[in-house]
């Protein structure tokens, strides 16, 4: 028998703690405005105080419980730091959001190694240090835990001039199989990924030109019939920090407008 209590609780995560990594990016805003609207309490990161004071302020002033620290995601010292900053503010870490990230597409025999290198520190390494000290908080909290990374749908098809993110998004899907066998079942963490394509944002707006025929050859490809908007994954990223996905681990989720599907 199914109560009607389980099934209106699947949903809720009123009072959870969430880290949200790359939190001033088009992702991770959307994310932590979802968050909270839906009952969470936000403590969001990135490297500039700026941004992040900014964004703080505008989550308060929705009624969102917030906290912000400032670090490179890619640097031990500066995410030990962040860890300790949302422990001290909420307490506790209950789930994880691993939005920073970053990209320069060139051609492999253009590119230079330390550019290659900063995709891959900021990609991988940010992701992996993440997960080392959230997963250690949650499994010191005994409680289990959510991580959602950012991955992409690049994590599983090639393309010219990408050897760099493609590359470091397929190691993220792999981090998160690895780690759902690691830590799932011994301390009820669940490890999933997010697979976007082109979303709205700063740097992709360029592409949003329904005119263009850029859009118009994007959009081939595209079952859905449209580019993504930072709000579409909100939904997926609610599910997945829920009690509905409890029986979800080191799964890739295709929230790609059905790119794969083409």
């Amino acid at each position: 028998m199914v109560e009607k209590q389980f099934v209106n609780n699947l949903f809720d995560v009123k009072g959870k703690v969430a880290l949200i990594t790359g939190a001033t990016g088009a992702f991770g805003k959307a994310v932590a405005f979802g968050y909270g609207h839906a009952g969470m309490k936000v403590f969001i990161t990135g490297r500039g105080d700026t941004k992040c004071k900014a964004l703080c302020d505008e989550l308060k002033l929705a009624g969102i419980e917030c906290g912000y620290s400032i670090g490179d995601p890619a640097v031990e010292e500066d995410v030990q730091k962040v860890v300790k900053d949302a422990v001290a503010k909420f307490g506790e870490i209950n789930v994880l959001v691993t939005a920073a990230g970053y990209n320069n597409p060139q051609p492999i025999v253009e590119q230079k190694l330390t550019e290659w290198k900063k995709i891959m520190d900021s990609d991988v390494q940010g992701t992996w240090l993440f997960c080392k000290y959230v997963g250690q908080q949650m499994i010191d909290q005994g409680k289990g835990g959510k991580v959602i990374m950012v991955s992409s749908a690049r994590s599983k098809m090639g393309m010219a001039n990408y050897t760099g993110y493609c590359t470091a998004k397929a190691g993220i899907d792999l981090m998160a199989q690895s780690l759902a066998c690691e830590w799932t079942a011994r301390y009820g963490i669940n490890v999933n990924t997010v697979n976007p394509t082109v979303f709205r944002s700063d740097l992709t707006e360029w592409m949003f030109d329904t005119g263009s025929a850029v859009y118009k050859n994007f959009l081939k490809r595209l079952p859905i019939g449209r580019l993504g908007e930072p709000e579409d994954f909100i939904g997926p990223c609610i599910f997945l920090a829920s009690s509905a996905s409890d029986f979800m681990t080191g799964a890739n989720i295709a929230t790609e407008g059905g790119y794969w599907a083409n």
